[in-house]
């Protein structure tokens, strides 16, 4: 409930941060600056030693933040919507939308089916899959709506289930699956604070209470919060109910290693633009080799055969130079290490957590667990959960702080606002955004 108490402190975050743009008090982002061109830079070599020990070497990461042409004036602490292509990865997206548009239908027509297939295979063997078992999509969210409403093992008495966390275009396509096919839809709350324990508990309870369901929806990495869930053994819980399990992985890949196995469930959406910083347009559908059946042809399309996992998703003509620079994006990544970037990302978030979190008044929503957080993290102001007070924070660190972040609905215990940090953010950009939150919360 809104009280006047409350409102009136939402106000005062709205009145500060109307006034607070032109002090910067807390000094300007100590972020690398950026190259005009990559033949300015030299090459990029990791130093030796283990994850842990990379990602504290500030030499190397100020080298991978000058691959990145950023915005000067704002302190970008929301990689999650984007994630930015480095400058190899733009340059390569610059020459093949060259190409695609110099050679047009030729191109298009005699020279990208090849090309489409070994983009393709590489991306199937960087997450642990078969060709055949990945199509590429637009995006995670059209991977996933294509999963959910053509998933044809749901009928009249039987329940599909997805929890508060989960992505809010995937809870409508699971209910409107529902409606469609006449099924129950069953929702649960992710504990807050979580634990692996609690975790499973939760679903636990949820699927025993449940024995009739069919369709479990989970969110890898939540949007939200930034909590990981422990997806397999999740999945080893659904999988001997019958249960099928959609994972939603779209802010997972590139930002934690991961692979299908280590997942193990049937279906995965994917996105290829957030943290593995390729342009945008270009996703990824996971059905497994042995459930394709489940999951009809895309509008009875039959441009492909009914056993292609191509004949699951149609998205007419794709956006070849996009699809072509995956391979430079993926090249990125694994100049870097998957493993020493999650190890940075992690150091960024926790940077900045372990100087809140004690803070009164903070409340931080996803633990420390090193198995349940990656970079992203969720917090709000104690007691503060309204769209309007989270909102207005998001508001104030932006215009009185020049840190730009976001805030985020739909959670059972009330929104909150999304902190990302990227791999051209640095220590002290961590540190002013945790003295931005401390000088916030002494407000009351």
């Amino acid at each position: 409930m809104t009280t006047r108490r409350s409102f009136m402190k939402d106000a005062a975050l709205l009145g500060a941060a109307s006034v607070g743009a032109a002090s910067m008090a807390l000094g300007t982002s100590a972020q690398a600056e950026p190259a005009d061109s990559l033949g300015a830079l030299p090459p990029l070599s990791p130093p030796a030693g283990t994850p842990s020990e990379v990602a504290r070497d500030e030499s190397f990461w100020k080298k991978v933040a000058e691959r990145y042409r950023v915005k000067r004036d704002v302190t970008n602490m929301e990689a999650g919507y984007f994630g930015m292509m480095a400058l190899p990865v733009l340059e390569a997206y610059h020459r093949n939308i060259d190409r695609a548009n110099r050679d047009s239908s030729f191109f298009a027509r005699r020279e990208f089916p090849a090309l489409h297939q070994q983009v393709r295979a590489r991306v199937a063997s960087f997450i642990g899959a078969k060709p055949t078992e990945i199509a590429f999509s637009r995006n995670a969210t059209e991977a996933l709506q294509a999963l959910i409403s053509q998933y044809n093992k749901v009928g009249p008495g039987d329940t599909i289930m997805y929890a508060d966390l989960d992505y809010n275009a995937m809870q409508w396509a699971m209910n409107e699956l529902a409606a469609r096919r006449g099924a129950t839809l069953v929702t649960l709350d992710i504990p807050e604070p979580a634990s692996h324990s609690a975790i499973i508990a939760a679903y636990t309870k949820a699927l025993d209470a449940n024995p009739k369901t069919k369709l479990l929806l989970l969110t890898h990495c939540n949007n939200k919060t930034g909590l990981l869930l422990p997806v397999k053994d999740i999945v080893a819980l659904a999988r001997p109910r019958g249960v099928d399990v959609v994972v939603d992985a779209a802010h997972s890949f590139g930002q934690v290693p991961l692979s299908m196995a280590q997942l193990d469930a049937d279906f995965v959406g994917l996105n290829l633009h957030k943290w593995i910083g390729a342009p945008i347009g270009v996703g990824a559908m996971y059905i497994r080799e042995d459930k394709l059946s489940s999951i009809d042809r895309a509008h009875a399309d039959e441009s492909a055969p009914s056993t292609s996992i191509d004949s699951r998703l149609h998205t007419g003509t794709v956006n070849f130079a996009a699809i072509l620079t995956v391979a430079d994006a993926l090249d990125f990544q694994a100049t870097i290490g998957v493993e020493n970037k999650s190890a940075r990302l992690r150091l960024l978030r926790d940077r900045w957590v372990n100087a809140v979190r004690d803070v009164p008044g903070v409340d931080i929503l996803t633990p420390d667990d090193a198995a349940l957080v990656g970079a992203l993290t969720g917090f709000r102001l104690h007691g503060r959960g309204s769209a309007a007070a989270n909102q207005a924070l998001a508001k104030t660190l932006l215009d009185e702080f020049g840190i730009f972040t976001f805030y985020r609905t739909g959670l059972a215990k009330g929104d909150c606002v999304r902190v990302t940090p990227a791999l051209y953010n640095s220590l002290a950009d961590a540190d002013k955004l945790a003295a931005a939150i401390k000088t916030i919360a002494a407000r009351g």
